[in-house]
């Protein structure tokens, strides 16, 4: 699939993220599942370390194996070599798993990637890529090119990496520099914050507008904002936060399209 649900912006009560509104997040996580979204994306942190768990009763009764499940290793907490087991077995527990398919170092930069490194995370990563607990390796990253350049090549046992991209960062962070040498390497590449938290689906700056008005075709921002990423060969798939039941339709309809 072209589209991945992701899991940090899940439906809440009284506007408390650490409160998921469980039934309506799971009946969400259980339509796109069934209307065709086979990858699922959460983390250690969303929800005050909620979304792994109610991602993890979501994927009862069969759906765990209807998709292909990525979480990612808290970086920042990371505190010594230890840790890495501590906190993945900890994640296969919340979400009751035996195994991560996709597993990220979380949100890599110039300070934390040369401490896991140092603590050789790639060594321990592959072992837990033989015995199975995880299955591809990856990271998600918020910095700028250089440094998600050398990172990318520090090894080739990356698969995949994450970045934001969307329509007004092509020169921020990894941009589309990053997108275009991770592509390059033969990476799989996640978007995320294709809406920049939603507020291209909102209010799509003036200037943008402007040049959507003069087009033939008539489409949504949401429309628009999408379309223009999966225009780039070198995108593998875009997550959406979906909290609601009509973001996933949209999502699902242009998805399709």
């Amino acid at each position: 699939a072209v589209l991945g649900f992701g899991a940090m912006r899940l439906p809440t009560i009284g506007n408390d993220p650490s409160h998921v509104d469980e039934p309506q997040a799971i009946e969400m996580i259980h339509y796109a599942i069934d209307h065709g979204v086979n990858y699922l994306d959460t983390a250690y942190p969303y929800h005050e370390k909620h979304s792994e768990i109610v991602v993890g009763k979501a994927l009862l009764n069969g759906y765990r194996e209807k998709v292909k499940l990525a979480t990612k290793l808290p970086s920042w907490l990371v505190e010594r070599a230890d840790d890495f087991d501590r906190f993945l077995d900890e994640q296969c527990e919340k979400l009751q798993t035996d195994y991560i398919d996709f597993y990220l170092l979380h949100a890599l930069n110039s300070t934390r990637w040369p401490k896991l490194r140092d603590w050789e995370v790639l060594n321990w990563a592959e072992s837990a890529l033989t015995d199975g607990r995880i299955h591809y390796l990856g990271f998600s990253f918020h910095d700028d090119f250089a440094v998600f350049k050398d990172i990318v090549n520090a090894t080739d046992r990356w698969t995949f990496c994450q970045i934001q991209y969307n329509y007004l960062d092509t020169q921020n962070q990894a941009g589309t520099a990053g997108l275009q040498y991770a592509a390059s390497k033969d990476m799989a590449v996640i978007i995320m914050e294709p809406l920049r938290g939603g507020n291209l689906a909102k209010t799509p700056p003036p200037t943008i507008k402007d040049i959507w008005a003069k087009a033939e075709n008539k489409r949504t921002p949401v429309e628009w904002s999408l379309g223009w990423i999966w225009n780039h060969p070198e995108v593998t798939l875009v997550l959406s936060g979906m909290n609601e039941d009509a973001h996933i339709e949209e999502n699902l309809r242009i998805a399709d399209q």
